[in-house]
């Protein structure tokens, strides 16, 4: 299935993880892919981006489009997680997540508008089921996930009788190399393992290419009457009450 046939995407933090799973799954179907992220990308047509800079987002924007004279989709996957309550939280941290996780992707938007209004194109960004519910000292990374949540109803709501279409998949724990560190990082990494999976009705944890796959599908026209939503992929996690 080739549904991005001539189009050109940017994936922002498209060098591993979730992102970089999306990047090969549009690539797979057609998509000219470019990615953004500190440093470059040995795999796809890059630029090195700190989203963190105020100026950055309208750079890469303008990158893309002069290297492929269009853009279709823009997925907003970048961002970062650091840990810590609200008390404990330095004003500093504070506005650097809030920088990156939601004012960055409000930048590429703001910058990509006008090219994904010539080629009636779409929006995806990653979310967070942390930003239905919260798991603990994530108070910053809470904040920019629900925050993002609301701009992607927002742009849905301005921009959809343009022809603009803006959703976003909130993700629920996905096997990636960042999970990878976390499990590590336990008292006992191998039973956290075999017991993580045990809080997913389907059994399992996610996978990047999971995510991937949805993203591609709201990236399509095949979800052309699809907008403002967040769709959350968490394989039945947040439907599951806890056991007393």
């Amino acid at each position: 299935m080739m549904r991005f046939s001539g189009k050109v995407a940017l994936v922002t933090g498209g060098r591993m993880g979730i992102g970089l799973a999306i990047a090969r799954r549009l690539r797979a179907e057609g998509a000219r892919v470019f990615t953004a992220q500190r440093g470059m990308d040995p795999e796809f047509e890059s630029f090195p981006a700190d989203f963190a800079d105020p100026d950055c987002p309208a750079t890469v924007i303008g990158q893309v489009v002069a290297a492929a004279g269009r853009l279709d989709v823009l997925v907003n996957n970048a961002g970062f997680m650091q840990e810590a309550r609200a008390e404990d939280m330095a004003p500093e941290d504070w506005n650097r997540m809030i920088a990156v996780n939601l004012t960055a992707p409000f930048l590429l938007i703001r910058a990509a508008l006008p090219h994904l209004r010539a080629t009636k194109g779409a929006i995806v960004n990653i979310g967070s089921i942390e930003g239905i519910g919260c798991n603990p000292h994530h108070a910053a990374y809470s904040a920019t996930k629900a925050g993002l949540h609301g701009l992607t109803r927002a742009i849905a709501v301005d921009h959809g009788a343009e022809g603009i279409r803006c959703n976003a998949v909130a993700p629920g724990w996905i096997d990636t190399e960042l999970s990878e560190v976390y499990i590590d990082s336990m008292p006992d990494p191998a039973a956290f393992r075999a017991n993580i999976g045990r809080i997913h009705p389907v059994g399992r944890t996610g996978k990047p290419e999971d995510v991937a796959a949805l993203v591609a599908w709201l990236a399509s026209e095949e979800s052309a009457f699809v907008a403002g939503q967040v769709w959350t992929i968490d394989g039945g996690r947040m439907t599951k009450l806890s056991l007393p």
